[in-house]
């Protein structure tokens, strides 16, 4: 097996999924301007690949569109279906993915319907099913899992073993439960008990830890506490595709992330015009722009005259509407 998780450096720093953020076009943006250790895709639907007819396949196989400049790169998918998922990742394999990913994890309420995402927890020979299938599916990557401390209360002392006996390559603890979704501050004590428990079992899974992260300096301390062989960076990506980025390495840092003296200001604003771009050449045929306003808040804060230009942002409807606005305003600085 080609496990490139044996070949990481640590403490392994990777980027999360995240639908409708980590797309292809954004993914690109961030590989060339703070790569991590570890690229994850938007999870896909494992039973719409089986499942769907010719064009809504097209439509999910647009998640799984990658570079090689996002290497190594995971595939995540989503099922409860063994059959599924076995068919996903000889799909993975074929693509050439480095590795491939099961959620386990997520609370969306149509996924858990499936019997998918934060469901498999309530189900673990389900859950054991479902890594034995990838793994005969491309029995040349690595699977890992993602997934939470438990469903309605923390439950790792049961849930983590069951998982760790088909023995993945890496489990990804995002640091709640399928109950307190993100409502609550992530309690990384429990990463720790998962790096206990993996211990005790004598197990080669590498632990990561996720949840409420804001840049890498925090994440070295979260693996200095906890043991873990790295962490998950989410929320903390919007509007930074510098979050990986050594300090020094690209637009001057200090504790706090970007120091937005004008020339910064100019950069973000350069590589928004960039990303947006991007989503219009990569997917602007099946996606609509308004998934890239999410990201101007995050692009546009921090400095005077942000809200303004927000204001007017949100009122475009391409790629060139945000280059004019913000050639506007870059004018001004």
């Amino acid at each position: 097996m080609n496990n490139f998780w044996e070949k990481l450096e640590k403490p392994i720093f990777a980027l999360a999924p995240m639908a409708n953020v980590t797309d292809a076009a954004y993914r690109r943006v961030i590989a060339k301007y703070g790569k991590p250790s570890v690229c994850w895709t938007e999870f896909v639907s494992a039973d719409g690949l089986a499942l769907a007819g010719t064009e809504g396949k097209r439509k999910l196989m647009l998640d799984l569109k990658y570079t090689e400049a996002e290497r190594p790169i995971v595939a995540q998918f989503f099922t409860s279906s063994p059959e599924h998922m076995r068919a996903a990742a000889a799909l993975a394999a074929e693509l050439d993915f480095d590795g491939i990913d099961i959620n386990m994890g997520c609370p969306d309420k149509s996924v858990e319907k499936q019997g998918a995402g934060a469901n498999l927890m309530k189900n673990p020979e389900q859950a054991r099913a479902l890594i034995r299938a990838a793994k005969e599916g491309a029995p040349n990557l690595p699977v890992s899992v993602k997934t939470r401390i438990g469903y309605s209360r923390p439950d790792l002392e049961n849930w983590l073993p069951e998982i760790l006996k088909e023995e993945p390559a890496a489990v990804i603890i995002h640091a709640r439960t399928r109950k307190e979704m993100s409502k609550v501050p992530a309690r990384w004590e429990f990463v720790k008990e998962a790096v206990d428990i993996r211990n005790r079992a004598g197990s080669a899974t590498l632990i990561l830890g996720n949840g409420d992260v804001a840049d890498l300096n925090e994440a070295r301390i979260r693996v200095a506490e906890t043991g873990c062989d790295g962490v998950m960076l989410g929320r903390a990506i919007f509007g930074n595709p510098w979050l990986f980025a050594e300090k020094g390495q690209t637009l001057s840092t200090d504790s706090q992330g970007l120091t937005l003296g004008s020339e910064n200001i100019k950069e973000k604003l350069k590589v928004l015009i960039e990303h947006c771009q991007l989503f219009e050449e990569l997917l602007g045929q099946d996606k609509n722009f308004a998934i890239m306003k999410k990201h101007f808040k995050a692009y546009v804060n921090g400095f005077d005259g942000a809200a303004e230009l927000r204001g007017r942002l949100m009122e475009t409807g391409n790629a060139k509407e945000v280059e004019e606005v913000i050639r506007h305003f870059s004018l001004s600085l």
